[in-house]
């Protein structure tokens, strides 16, 4: 069992930045590859971005490459996404999500976050 919690959301402006920080319990956070996902109102939750357990590896989604970076350190049990040049259409509930092994989609995550909010304005 895993337990996360996302932590780091708020308003900002256009442009501007925000690092968001997932917390896992337990001490098996490096066997878990771990993926962001946010929903829009009214949206469907989509996939964001994702990391193996190592590291090693990173995914992104077209619509963040460039802007968005996901990190880990296993030594904290702690995954980040750092959103820099954000946009109006980043304005979501940013959630966090744990399985064995990465997916770049939505459905098949083990264990999931409360999420956070993300409100971008113009």
């Amino acid at each position: 069992q895993v337990q996360l919690i996302e932590s780091g959301g708020g308003l900002v402006q256009a442009g501007g930045s925000l690092r968001l920080s997932c917390a896992a319990s337990g001490r098996t956070f490096s066997s878990y590859a771990m993926g962001w996902f946010r929903q829009a109102p009214g949206k469907e939750r989509e996939f964001v971005a994702a990391i193996r357990r190592r590291g090693d590896s990173t995914y992104y989604a077209d619509s963040v490459k460039g802007r968005f970076t996901i990190s880990r350190d296993n030594a904290k049990n702690t995954v980040y996404l750092q959103m820099n040049s954000l946009q109006p259409e980043d304005t979501a509930v940013y959630y966090c999500a744990a399985r064995t092994v990465v997916l770049t989609t939505t459905s098949k995550w083990d264990y999931w976050g409360q999420g956070t909010q993300v409100t971008v304005s113009s």
